[in-house]
Order: structure tokens, then C-alpha cells, then sequence
């Protein structure tokens, strides 16, 4: 089984940044991609971006500029640096991890709470 750790979220102020971490642990498989996933009050879980092992990136377009995505293979952990905050991106931040069997893992999830 493979466990992944949230942690980074918070309250910050409109404007601030914050830095999400998501590490992996446990039997894990060959990666073959990590990702980060939000989802806001009343609406549907969305993506953020994501990163193959290769380190192709892939990002929502709406999001572009503001997050970058990151990863550390050694570690089996994947960053997401939040610039730029605005109120609407307050969301669960979750993480996940496919591996190259296809399985996929979600995180529990990491409250971001963006003030105006």
C-alpha cells in the first residue's frame, strides 16, 4: 500500500504564497506521474497540475504563471509553490500518484485558505 502526506496548507493573505509538499511512503511501485487536484466549496474536484517521472509538467490553463509544480524523484515527493494567491483558490489541495500499473493513490487532502 502507498501512503501520501499532505502538508503545506494554511491561511494566508490575497497576494501571499504558500508552498504544498506531498510525500510518498510505503510499497510503491515504478511512478509514473504526481499531481495535485483541488477542490473549492460547491464545486467539483478540478486539477491543478501535474508532473510525469520524466518531469513533463502539465498545468490547468487557468493557473498557469501563478503555480509551479515540482518534484523530487529521490524523495518520491512533489511540490506545488502557490504564488499569487487569490480568494478563489481557497480548496482542499489533494496529491496523487499513478503508478506505471495504473494504480492510482490519493492524499487526504491539505486545507488552503486564501483571505482577501
Amino acid at each position: 500500500q502507498v501512503q501520501l502526506a499532505e502538508s503545506g496548507g494554511g491561511l494566508v493573505q490575497s497576494g501571499g504564497s504558500l508552498r504544498l509538499s506531498c510525500a510518498a511512503s510505503g510499497s510503491i511501485f515504478s511512478i509514473r506521474k504526481m499531481g495535485w487536484y483541488r477542490r473549492a466549496p460547491g464545486k467539483e474536484r478540478e486539477l491543478v497540475a501535474s508532473i510525469s517521472s520524466a518531469g513533463i509538467t502539465n498545468y490547468a490553463d487557468s493557473l498557469k504563471g501563478r503555480f509551479t509544480i515540482s518534484r523530487d524523484n529521490a524523495k518520491n515527493t512533489v511540490y506545488l509553490q502557490l504564488n499569487s494567491l487569490k480568494p478563489e483558490d481557497t480548496a482542499v489541495y489533494y496529491c496523487n500518484l499513478w503508478d506505471t500499473r495504473g494504480t492510482l493513490y490519493w492524499g487526504q487532502g491539505t486545507q488552503v485558505t486564501v483571505s482577501s
